[in-house]
């Protein structure tokens, strides 16, 4: 931080000399700070007790007095480059690159516009890997190599371009927003009464006509007019001009461009045809037009904030402090940025948990819909993983950290949602470029119109041109996608499914078949003792208890299914694990061993008791035991593949499991195409077959064996317990154990896309309909300021449709099998 912040000399708040030995003083990052006087002592004990801490953080400069303001400007963004404060925020890329980060808030982002012009400017920058714009948190992720630009020039260039760009953080990002929306209801109201009571001095002169007022109270009404109409145009339609000089500055013309041309010559026309007794005035249309459209942008914020919603609560799920148990047991209350791995915590109920971690002792139920969509509270217990952001219902829990802060699975889920907006489908792109084109063509179309009437009729000239200006303004065409968009991420986040790639919306949408794995997918991926056959004098129970020994130490997912039979009293001595055949250990002066038949009995010729996986345990060769084993299928597996057929969807199973395994899953759940003992090289092949054959395919995995395949894949959809490379490697993630999401999530992408293709058509429609009518003298100025607002107002109308989704209802029964399943063959 730059040393005019941290001066011992200045008051640490506002700057100002601070007495001689004053006890005024605040403590932030274990070091004391003085302060000037009472007043600054609590305003600053407020902003850090309240969490805002990152205010002093971040700031580039104390409060000044605005005859300091030039002489710092030079230095207001190399703050930034300083290393210690980027390593708050910057983070590196994940490979070897060497390429880095960050997250930034950014100010003044009102439409698509405004992100095309942010990510073109910054991805012109010579060392700018990408830039991807979140138009609903107002937020931008950018991507360069630290070695070619510094960070502090890309905030300078976007400043340049009238963008104010700092550090995101949730606190700080959330109070802009709340300003920001205050103001514009303010200009809303500002415009909505400025438009009633012109329109109330303009109807009589309708109604009437010049002839039936007498001059005085005509000239009356019009001055009148003019005055309310001047507040509506210099503060309500002040963000119109602004982004309009902003645009011509850069020579990327928004829809703000036609937008303040009208309103801007409507004020100025009726302004001077008051004062000089000479024209029309077009007040009414002005406040008209300047209402309307603040609340189709009002309309359309609302609803890209509220479908967001989830994911700006998503930055702010952790709670602000915790709870650490010293090594005493002593309580110890401190900011939950501060934990770190190892940390023990206590979560009360009625708390969220403040970072991942292990259930050390206590069992309760958690909430966990903020995270997977989930509704019902999940009773977690002693060794369950429990994920920060969870709340905390019944009873007290200890709980060992294991990821804290920002590598939390919470600030994963964020920055997976920020890089979700790095691509757009393509027909947004097709929309963006559409209302960048057209915006031209309608400045052009304008002044044919005009010199046109100039020669048929000059004074209706002025109305028709403000007439075309106003009716045709490209703002739906320029929402038609994006609120689409947002209302589709939004919703699939609320079912528990997470985008990482926007483009995989409109690839979901388009999906033939969908293929998928066995083990962790249509099975829960946890084995359970399902049955148990004694040999000889030995009981079933003692045979359980003597296994359950031997695979105490073992951390095999086979492990896990003798678990709930072990003995404290029963312990087993020299364990060996063998791999890939099992176990070998002591029991009371006797050698056991559990696994596969040929390895647990060498020599005895045996064979299973039936189907599926058994195990033998022999003692000293001799066999004791038999144990069937089975991978739990989830329960609405059988739903969810009708389903996908009920779509239209074809479904297969391609497994690394044995052939036997695999088709008798495939039977139960009534699936025809099955493969198993596929290698990952034999799923990829099979992807790349089906896709030269014209299909589209998703594939849903869990694996690190099904990286390379989620890759190949059209679509790639990891399970909630995926391997983080799995993660990486998939464009939707399942934060819901639920399979049934699958369904959901095409239905919605489906929906999707209709919604964005029937706005695209709509305003298409709309505009070249809307404008030869104008360009004929049809369309009275205020008509066309009703028709642009419908037209954005039916938009947004339409993608907000998608917070009403209701999925089609899954079978509640489980279907038949289909008859004989057969595993196709690949070709040679």
């Amino acid at each position: 931080m730059s040393n005019a912040v941290t001066a011992a000399a200045g008051c640490y708040h506002c700057g100002s000399p601070v007495p001689e030995n004053a006890p005024w003083s605040i403590t932030l990052d274990e070091t004391r700070h003085s302060l000037c006087c009472p007043g600054c002592e609590a305003v600053a004990h407020a902003i850090v007790d309240g969490g805002l801490e990152s205010y002093y953080r971040f700031r580039t400069e104390l409060p000044e007095r605005p005859d300091e303001r030039e002489a710092a400007r030079a230095e207001t963004w190399a703050v930034f480059d300083d290393p210690g404060l980027q390593r708050q925020f910057v983070h590196p890329e994940g490979d070897d690159s060497g390429r880095v980060h960050a997250t930034l808030a950014v100010d003044g982002i009102t439409c698509a516009a405004c992100a095309w012009l942010i990510e073109h400017r910054l991805n012109a920058i010579e060392g700018v890997d990408s830039s991807a714009v979140n138009l609903s948190h107002h937020r931008v992720r950018v991507s360069w190599d630290p070695e070619a630009v510094r960070l502090s020039q890309l905030l300078a260039e976007m400043a340049a371009i009238g963008y104010q760009a700092q550090p995101y953080e949730p606190d700080e990002a959330q109070a802009r927003l709340q300003h920001e929306e205050r103001m514009n209801v303010r200009r809303l109201i500002i415009a909505a009464v400025g438009m009633m009571q012109v329109m109330m001095f303009s109807i009589p002169i309708y109604v009437a006509g010049p002839e039936g007022i007498s001059e005085d109270f005509h000239a009356l009404f019009h001055w009148l007019s003019f005055a309310l109409t001047t507040p509506v145009v210099f503060f309500s339609a002040a963000p119109f001009f602004r982004n309009a000089v902003r645009d011509l500055r850069t020579r990327v013309l928004g829809m703000d461009v036609p937008v303040s041309l009208a309103i801007g010559f409507a004020y100025t026309a009726s302004g001077y045809a008051v004062i000089t007794g000479k024209g029309e005035v077009y007040f009414d249309s002005a406040a008209m037009f300047t209402f309307f459209l603040l609340f189709g942008r009002y309309v359309e914020a609302r609803a890209r904030r509220r479908s967001g919603h989830s994911g700006n609560a998503m930055a702010g799920a952790l709670p602000l402090s915790a709870i650490r148990l010293t090594d005493e047991g002593e309580e110890r209350i401190l900011p939950a940025s501060e934990l770190a791995a190892g940390d023990r915590v206590l979560v009360k109920p009625g708390h969220g948990v403040p970072a991942d971690g292990v259930i050390e002792d206590g069992e309760s139920s958690l909430d966990e819909s903020m995270l997977t969509g989930e509704y019902l509270p999940v009773t977690r217990r002693q060794g369950d993983v429990v994920t920060g952001g969870s709340q905390n219902i019944e009873s007290p829990l200890v709980v060992r950290v294991t990821h804290a802060g920002r590598e939390a699975r919470v600030a994963g889920i964020v920055d997976l949602t920020d890089r979700a907006f790095a691509s757009r489908p393509r027909l947004a792109q097709m929309a963006a470029r559409m209302a960048h084109l057209f915006v031209l063509r309608l400045l052009l179309v304008t002044a044919v119109v005009t010199i046109t009437w100039w020669f048929i009729d000059p004074a209706r000239m002025p109305w028709i041109m403000l007439s075309v200006l106003v009716v045709t303004c490209p703002c739906a065409l320029a929402l038609a996608t994006p609120t689409a968009l947002t209302a589709g991420h939004g919703q699939l986040r609320r079912r528990g499914v997470l985008v990482t790639r926007a483009d995989a919306i409109e690839a979901l949408s388009q999906v033939d078949r969908v293929i998928l794995d066995k083990t962790g997918t249509l099975t829960t991926g946890r084995m359970a003792l399902v049955e148990t056959r004694a040999l000889g004098e030995l009981g079933a129970e003692r045979a359980r208890t003597l296994a359950a020994a031997l695979e105490a130490r073992s951390e095999h997912p086979i492990a896990r299914a003798f678990q709930p039979f072990r003995l404290a009293t029963v312990q087993a001595s020299d364990v060996v694990s063998r791999t890939g055949q099992g176990l070998e250990g002591t029991l009371e002066g006797r050698r056991w061993r559990l696994g596969k038949p040929d390895f647990a009995a060498p020599g005895a010729s045996l064979e299973a008791p039936g189907e599926g996986p058994w195990l033998l345990l022999a003692e000293e060769g001799e066999p004791r035991a038999w144990f069937a084993l089975q991978d739990r299928v989830r329960d609405d597996a059988a739903a969810t593949v009708a389903a996908l057929r009920a779509l239209g969807l074809e479904v297969e199973l391609l497994s690394g499991d044995t052939p036997e395994a695999a088709g008798e899953l495939a039977g139960r759940l009534g699936i025809t195409t099955w493969r198993g003992g596929a290698t990952p090289e034999d799923k990829l092949e099979r992807i790349r077959e089906c896709q030269a054959a014209g299909e589209k395919v998703a594939m849903v995995g869990d694996g690190i064996n099904d990286v390379p395949v989620l890759a190949g894949a059209d679509v790639a959809i990891a399970m909630n317990g995926a391997t983080d490379l799995a993660r990486t490697s998939a464009d939707a993630i399942l934060l819901s154990p639920r399979l049934s999401r699958i369904v959901e999530a095409i239905e919605i992408s489906r929906a999707t896309r209709r919604v964005m293709r029937q706005n695209m058509v709509w305003s298409v429609c709309y505009n070249f309909s809307a404008m030869p009518l104008a360009a004929v003298g049809l369309v009275p100025p205020w008509l066309a300021a009703m028709g642009m607002s419908a037209s954005s107002l039916v938009v947004v109308g339409n993608a907000l449709r998608l917070n009403r989704f209701r999925s089609r209802a899954l079978p509640e029964q489980t279907p038949p099998p289909a008859p004989s399943p057969e595993p196709y063959r690949v070709n040679a």
